[in-house]
């Protein structure tokens, strides 16, 4: 595997490699990163990763300096999956001078969920996104199903930019007791481990309920939202949103679509302790 730090070095060594499929990531890699790495194998040759932790995504009061990084480790996950190349650039490799243009997601779908308790998060992911693209110039890249709007987000972009690259989403990878994997998950104490499953469990609970009501309403979906919630916050988590909206755009789904069974999702992200978990189930 190459390990390469410089743009014109990347294009050097992918120049006339058409086929390439791309999974860029932050790091601290687990099962779920490795999945993606397979699968996009079945879309392009050669697979190229990256690893970059990206400044521009990050409020001014996250977790930045403390998001784990565990370099030598990934590269040696990274060789055993046969990828050719990383692509790991240094900020000053990346943003060689301030990144004053930016691309700006729609409010409509980047200021809502995530967008809402985390400002400027998904226009510093698309900035990121769009400069590793034109980098790697991929014919395919792989997203996790996981980050969900993420995913529609950055499928919008390369929609609306004409991007010659074809996003490929991925099934969320979860441990046997359901927690979806996270690089954050290793925040968590061995208490919290223990609780983290249950955000699923309530998803999952969320999901028999709707299928439960047959056509509901919007009151009864907003009736399972609260009840989820109640459930979540009596056992000593702090909710941002335990939402039920359309799989297509997320947005709350009209009465006229609920009567046409209009395709629907789950998206919960809420602290516990310290560490803020996310996680998703289509309907």
């Amino acid at each position: 595997m190459k390990i390469i730090r410089h743009i014109h070095e990347l294009r050097d060594h992918l120049r006339g490699q058409n086929r390439a499929a791309f999974v860029p990531t932050m790091g601290s890699l687990h099962e779920g990163h490795l999945s993606l790495m397979r699968l996009a194998r079945q879309y392009g040759d050669p697979v190229v990763a990256s690893i970059f932790v990206n400044r521009l995504q990050f409020g001014p009061h996250e977790d930045f300096d403390k998001y784990p990084r565990t370099f030598e480790a990934d590269i040696e996950k990274l060789e055993k999956e046969g990828v050719y190349i990383l692509f790991a650039p240094t900020e000053k490799d990346l943003y060689p001078e301030p990144q004053d243009y930016r691309v700006d997601p729609p409010k409509d779908l980047g200021d809502i969920l995530e967008g809402e308790f985390r400002p400027g998060f998904f226009k510093g992911v698309c900035t990121v996104v769009l400069k590793l693209f034109s980098c790697v110039q991929p014919n395919a890249a792989v997203f996790g199903k996981k980050d969900y709007q993420q995913l529609m987000i950055i499928r919008r972009m390369a929609q609306q930019f004409a991007l010659p690259v074809e996003i490929i989403p991925a099934q969320t990878i979860r441990d046997a007791d359901g927690l979806a994997l996270s690089s954050r998950n290793g925040y968590l104490t061995s208490d919290e481990r223990i609780e983290a499953p249950e955000l699923y469990k309530i998803l999952q609970q969320m999901q028999e309920s709707i299928h439960l009501a047959q056509n509901p309403s919007q009151q009864i979906l907003k009736n399972i939202e609260q009840a989820a919630k109640e459930l979540i916050r009596a056992r000593g988590w702090q909710p941002d949103y335990l939402a039920i909206r359309q799989q297509h755009n997320l947005l709350e789904p009209t009465p006229d679509q609920l009567a046409q069974n209009v395709p629907l999702v789950i998206l919960a992200a809420a602290k516990l302790g310290k560490t803020r978990l996310i996680d998703n189930l289509e309907v």
